[in-house]
């Protein structure tokens, strides 16, 4: 029985989320309960303790797979020392943001036509800027980039243990759904210099705080995450609609405005891009350019993925990371009918509007690393595999050689979604 049947069968509520009132009525015998959200943040318990040791020694699996990667895929086949480390884990979408950081969004020739720049506009500020300020304190881009996403995803997995135990009755499920996490096939893009982990570090506790009802909080840190990501208005989406299940025995018409404040950094990004080029939507323009993210039918995304992945247009690496889009893409919608079939609305409209979104383009790009922000696919994961060993040996051995196939891929300079 899958986490979203076993809500509705303990009773839970159609529509909303289990709180800690919920989980302390309901299993008397937790051996130990999630700290507060912001009071005892720093307060671990044994199972934040796991947790936090299950993901150093990820850490540590993903920078012995980055040296052993530098060593034996050079650029050079005849090569006789690796590539520089900063080369290897920096890739892709990494120079993007290190060229905001250090130059901001607009350091060409202010009469360059718009297809003529990098189009790094696509971009929000909010690990940029986080970037600019560390890099002020320890002087080194790279290590930089890298330590933000360190801490920021030790945040995160707490986080989403914090949640997990919420949902799966007891602190064995913290680190399971975070396991689940850690190993699944684009892992690499939570420890290199990517936005997915800063991004969760406040969309997970943002979560928390509104499975608690606490709506100021939870604004907050929304606030935070759409500096990061656009992903982070599909988050306000999902906080609405959660607002209005659950929201209005807590103070909910006081607490209602403070929901609007995410749409503030988005506003104000708009603003900034509009002062520099005339256009309102110059982020979105610039997606269009750079990744050919201009709106599709569904169905057509889906035929020219899926002509990309057979259709032998594209070399055998391209042609591999589509077939994974559109398998994530198959993820997807499951998942969001699942969660539909037990009127989980809230996680049910936060995963659809990600799948609207990315699968609206000419072609999919991205939906595999896009599952790294989807928590509600790992704690449904965690929930059916937890006491079903077979089942989680079985998800671990498809996972664990997708995870490591893609990070050498990463490493090696090759595209990896």
């Amino acid at each position: 029985m899958s986490l979203i049947e076993r809500d509705v069968r303990d009773g839970v509520p159609a529509g909303s989320t289990p709180d800690e009132a919920t989980v302390r009525d309901s299993d008397p015998t937790t051996r130990s309960r999630p700290p507060g959200l912001l009071r005892g943040l720093f307060r671990l318990d044994a199972a934040d303790r796991d947790v936090l040791t299950l993901y150093l020694f990820t850490r540590v699996a993903l920078l012995l797979t980055a040296y052993c990667t530098a060593w034996l895929f050079p650029r050079e086949p005849e090569a006789h020392r690796p590539e520089a480390f900063a080369a290897v884990v920096g890739r892709w979408d990494w120079d993007h943001f290190l060229h905001i950081a250090r130059d901001g969004y607009f350091p060409e020739d202010p009469a360059a036509r718009p297809e003529e720049r990098d189009n790094r506009e696509a971009f929000f500020p909010g690990f940029p800027l986080t970037l600019r300020a560390l890099h002020l304190l320890v002087g080194d881009w790279t290590t930089a980039g890298l330590l933000i996403s360190l801490l920021a995803g030790a945040v995160a997995v707490l986080a989403l243990g914090r949640v997990a135990r919420l949902h799966l009755r007891g602190t064995d499920g913290a680190s399971h759904a975070v396991g689940l996490l850690l190993v699944s096939p684009c892992a690499v893009f939570l420890a290199v210099g990517y936005s997915e982990s800063l991004f969760l570090a406040f969309a997970l506790p943002a979560w928390l705080a509104a499975l608690r009802q606490d709506w100021r909080i939870a604004a907050l840190l929304a606030t935070c995450a759409t500096t990061v990501r656009v992903t982070g208005l599909f988050l306000v989406a999902a906080l609405l609609v959660h607002f209005a299940l659950a929201g209005r025995g807590h103070g909910g018409p006081r607490r209602l405005p403070w929901l609007a404040l995410p749409a503030l950094p988005p506003l104000l990004y708009s603003w900034y891009l509009h002062a520099h080029t005339g256009d309102w939507m110059a982020w979105k323009h610039a997606q269009e350019r750079g990744w050919y993210r201009r709106f599709h039918a569904p169905w057509e995304s889906w035929n020219t993925t899926w002509e990309a992945a057979f259709g032998h247009g594209y070399t055998t690496p391209y042609a591999l990371m589509w077939q994974a889009e559109l398998v994530a893409m198959a993820v997807g919608v499951v998942t969001v009918v699942l969660l539909a079939r037990a009127r989980r609305w809230p996680e049910a409209v936060y995963i659809a509007l990600s799948l609207w979104a990315l699968g609206t383009s000419y072609w999919y790009m991205s939906i595999p690393r896009a599952t790294l922000l989807w928590w509600p696919l790992w704690i449904g994961l965690a929930s059916w595999t937890w006491r079903r060993p077979r089942w989680l040996a079985a998800w671990l051995c498809l996972s664990a050689p997708l995870s490591v196939g893609l990070a050498v891929t990463y490493f090696s300079g090759r595209w990896a979604g």
